[in-house]
This record gives C-alpha cells, structure tokens and sequence, in this order.
C-alpha cells in the first residue's frame, strides 16, 4: 500500500473511532426512549406505553428466535415505512399529513439494536 493511502486509512479509521459513541447501548437506549415508545413499551420506561396493536421490545428480543434480524431490518417493516427517516440513507417525501416523521441515522439504528439485545433474558 502507498504511504498516502496507509496515511489516509489511518486517519479514516481515526475519525470514525472519534465520532463513535462513547456509549453505543445508552444511546441506543435514549433513541429507542424519544421515538419507539411512541408505539412500543421500551424497557422500563414505559411499562404501561405503547400501542396495544404493537410488541414490547421485550416481547420481541425474548420470544422471537429472528428478534435480531426483525430489529436490523425494523425501518423497513410496516408500518415503519411511512415515519423513518435514516439521515444519508431512507429518504421520505411522502409522508401522511398526519405523521411525525422519526429522524435518526444509521448509527442510531445500531446503537438500537444494541440496545435491544440487553433486554434479552
């Protein structure tokens, strides 16, 4: 490998460490918080949240054996198609009148799922 391009990987790699959370599952944790328990009881922190139509998160990582890949796959499982909006990767110019769109990024998505898997039992 050239120099420049040994040089420019390692300052690549740098950035991405630096920009990565210091605390992947509390940020997934405070996303899935502020956006998914507007649908889905989240933890401990809305026991008694959620829509009745809709998993607990819980339900979902403890009772399902593809809980993983429902989780990694969630922005694009109805209905979650009409609200999520992934900075840099899911655009929605179509959104109801009446919905709120959800704005998180990729890394977001992650940090979820992260989150996600310490409330497996």
């Amino acid at each position: 490998m050239d120099g420049k391009l040994f040089f420019a990987a390692i300052i690549a790699s740098l950035m991405r460490i630096s920009q990565a959370s210091a605390d992947p599952v509390g940020e997934g944790k405070a996303v899935a918080e502020q956006h998914c328990s507007r649908c889905h009881v989240v933890g401990d922190y809305n026991p008694n949240g959620g829509i009745s139509s809709t998993p607990s998160f819980q339900l979902l990582v403890n009772a399902l054996k593809d809980y993983e890949e429902r989780f990694d796959t969630f922005f694009d499982r109805p209905p979650h198609p009409a609200v999520i909006i992934i900075k840099h990767i899911k655009k929605r110019d179509d959104l109801p009148f009446n919905a709120a769109p959800v704005k998180i990024t990729f890394e977001d998505v992650e940090n979820i799922a992260l989150f996600v898997k310490t409330l497996r039992k």
